[in-house]
């Protein structure tokens, strides 16, 4: 019961993975990452966060018995990070939002969606492509709710959410 809750209530899901057929991380020993192509500053916000995501990622692969190589690595990371401006709303209630009054005795009541506040979420994909063959072997999703001026919770996520996507590659 308290694993559903934990990961009922987990701050960051995984939204897909899938291998290629007959693929297993053990097969491989490097691991390199792919440029990050943006241009103007569409980067610049975001340097401190990706350079995080990236040396989770180099931990966690290390802890999976892989070494990070610069030099013709045996497996290629790419890197896909979407950060989105989300709205959560409510519907009015009858019971507890009071009728609205427009003078003269004339109370109007109607539901209607009233903002509850605005927020980030970060969706990461992650690509891993056979450096040999350029071939995708595997890949997966992930996203979660980004906390607003907090680094320490901002990391802590980020860490959730590279290990959970990289426990669900086959070793």
């Amino acid at each position: 019961m308290l694993i559903l809750c934990s990961a009922a209530c987990s701050p960051v899901r995984v939204l897909d993975h899938e291998a290629d057929t007959g693929f297993s991380l053990s097969k491989y020993k490097t691991f390199g990452f792919y440029e990050i192509e943006a241009n103007g500053d569409t980067l610049k916000p975001y340097r401190t966060q990706l350079n995080y995501l990236e040396q989770e990622l180099v931990q966690q692969l290390q802890q999976r018995g892989l070494q990070q190589s610069s030099s013709s690595p045996d497996l290629k990371i790419n890197l896909g990070l979407v950060l989105a401006e989300k709205v959560q709303t409510r519907q009015t209630n009858f019971t507890n939002d009071a009728p609205l009054y427009f003078g003269e005795r004339h109370y109007t009541w109607k539901s209607e969606e009233v903002v509850v506040r605005k927020y980030k979420q970060g969706t990461l994909s992650l690509h891993l492509v056979d450096n040999t063959t350029n071939k995708l072997v595997w890949h997966g999703a992930a996203e979660g709710v980004l906390p607003e001026d907090n680094t320490t919770k901002l990391q802590e996520r980020i860490r959730t959410g590279v290990r959970e996507l990289v426990q669900k590659i086959p070793l």
